[in-house]
């Protein structure tokens, strides 16, 4: 399967991504080589073969919250550049 480098670019553009002109040929190539192979994929027989998540049979290891000796927030904020309160501030990333 073939994508276009239209299809790319709206993709980019869709998920506020800066692609140059060359990563747009690139990712059109490599996203196409992807669809092909996924098309290959679909034509394998997996009638009776259960679906997996993983192979390992682990499920959901969790171990016991222990409370244990820590920094005071003082020394947690002793070298941050700018705090408020209790935190850290950050610049804002997300408008």
């Amino acid at each position: 399967m073939e994508i276009t480098k239209q299809e790319v670019e709206k993709v980019a553009k869709l998920a506020r991504l800066q692609v140059t002109e060359s990563e747009v040929v690139v990712f059109t190539k490599q996203l196409s080589q992807i669809l092909t192979h996924v098309e290959t994929l679909k034509t394998y027989n997996t009638d009776g073969v259960q679906p997996t998540a993983t192979v390992l049979g682990q499920v959901n290891v969790f171990r016991d919250d222990v409370v244990r000796p820590s920094l005071s927030v003082e020394q947690a904020l002793a070298n941050a550049p700018e705090r408020e309160a209790d935190g850290f501030c950050v610049p804002k990333i997300i408008d």
